[in-house]
């Protein structure tokens, strides 16, 4: 599998990991943000955005992805940033191959097993009746119906798209709500990473909690915390000014130290 990937800019690397329902594109602000100050290379995680679809959904195998791709681009010492189930991937990577990841930040999500909170977002995905479909208005009404959040409903429509007259998902919305369980799990509770670690939480979401702050420290020990106020889970869309500066700074305290 050769994963979708886009690398801009000069420096020290930065990889950027998307979210789920996600592509790189989704991680677009942070990226013209940062380029000129580092090499930054965003990839599409398997079964999502232009990447290839897989047949199983696990931590371990999206790691292990993105791991072959920086080897391949003889990258080593690389920052990790990954948002929610990009978070999630960063942290496996980070706890599996140690060595090739200078320092980790984490947007919004934990090192636990999470209860299920998209089953209105598969409700509405499987609303839209991909061979009638005729644009995206037509499925953004369908999608409405499961659907509240017009941006949310936005979010989801930039991976809909059309060739040769039919439509489709780049998400593999199959196998994402068939292993969605595996999605919400965390199964390395017993593995640590020991290199400089960076939770970033949206003030206003719950995904990052205070209950979480032993578990997050016994599986990554050199670990801080930042808080965005006023910011939900999609904290680098809605305050990227802040999000980048944070990054910034973490990225070069660890850099001179």
């Amino acid at each position: 599998m050769t994963l979708n990937y886009q690398i801009s800019g000069q420096g020290s690397p930065v990889v950027l990991l998307h979210g789920l329902f996600g592509s790189l594109e989704n991680l677009g602000g942070i990226k013209r943000e940062l380029e000129n100050q580092f090499q930054i290379i965003a990839i599409d995680l398997p079964d999502h955005g232009r990447s290839p679809h897989s047949q199983a959904f696990s931590y371990a195998h999206y790691s292990e992805q993105v791991l072959q791709l920086l080897n391949s681009l003889d990258l080593t010492n690389v920052t990790l940033l990954g948002h929610s189930m990009g978070g999630k991937v960063a942290m496996s990577l980070a706890m599996h191959a140690p060595k090739q990841v200078a320092q980790l930040i984490v947007a919004d999500i934990a090192p636990v097993a999470y209860h299920d909170r998209h089953s209105g977002i598969f409700a509405g995905l499987n609303q839209v009746d991909l061979p009638t479909l005729q644009d995206r208005r037509q499925a953004d009404a369908q999608m409405a119906v499961h659907i509240k959040e017009p941006g949310v409903r936005q979010f989801l429509l930039k991976s809909l798209a059309q060739e040769q007259g039919k439509w489709h998902w780049r998400f593999n919305l199959d196998l994402l709500q068939r292993d969605y369980s595996k999605i919400t799990d965390w199964p390395f509770s017993g593995l640590r990473y020991d290199g400089p670690t960076l939770f970033i939480k949206g003030g206003q979401s719950d995904y990052l909690q205070a209950a979480y702050k032993d578990t997050i420290a016994a599986q990554f020990p050199r670990s801080q915390g930042r808080i965005i106020a006023d910011a939900g889970h999609w904290l680098h869309a809605e305050k990227p000014a802040a999000f980048c500066k944070i990054v910034r700074d973490f990225i070069r305290v660890n850099e001179t130290n």
